[in-house]
């Protein structure tokens, strides 16, 4: 039985609430699909931003799709020091306490009071994979990264969902650290 599985490295992106979509990109707007990520109905859109904390402003900042019910910016721990934000290490929507910035688009500027966060890393699966890797939903996982630094990371959290694909996802802080660039696998170690 195969026990690895895809670990993907998520950059820093936005997910954006409709407001906020036509607040940034003008009445009517929508976003354009650009391409299918791993997780099924996920897409990476054409249109970027700009992120603006206390201190910087990173540039170009990839927007994610569909809209969600609230906006939230993921960036790396390294990207949001950069910027002077303190983004706690939190699941996505998980964004009570979070951080603010700013989010500027070609048509307009959002200020969110909080949403800037760090994902935690991750595993997708599907309630059948869950079963074959004998872990449950929200359960807390060791992950060895196979990778030219092979490393173990601990506290990974599993989301089960009928909806989800087979994927880890790390930030890029994470994927540096591990070289985990292009194809790479991990698996659950206990």
């Amino acid at each position: 039985m195969d026990n690895k599985f895809i670990v993907e490295t998520s950059a820093r992106h936005v997910h954006l609430s409709e407001h906020d979509i036509e607040v940034l990109f003008g009445k009517g707007a929508t976003l354009t699909h650009k391409k299918d990520l791993s997780q099924p109905g996920q897409f990476a859109c054409e249109e970027r931003v700009t992120v603006v904390g206390p201190k910087r402003e990173l540039t170009g900042v990839i927007v994610l799709g569909p809209a969600r019910k609230e906006t939230q910016v993921e960036l790396s721990l390294t990207d949001a020091r950069t910027i002077g934000v303190s983004a706690p290490v939190r699941e996505s929507g998980d964004l009570a306490g979070s951080a603010p910035c700013k989010i500027v688009g070609p048509c307009g500027e959002v200020e969110i009071p909080c949403g800037v966060i760090a994902a935690k890393r991750h595993i997708h699966m599907t309630p059948e994979d869950a079963e074959r890797f004998g872990v449950s939903d929200k359960e807390i996982v060791k992950v060895r990264i196979e990778s030219e630094r092979a490393l173990i990371f601990d506290d990974v959290v599993v989301r089960v969902s009928p909806s989800y694909a087979l994927a880890m996802h790390i930030d890029t802080d994470e994927s540096n650290a591990a070289c985990a660039f292009g194809a790479c696998t991990g698996e659950i170690v206990k």
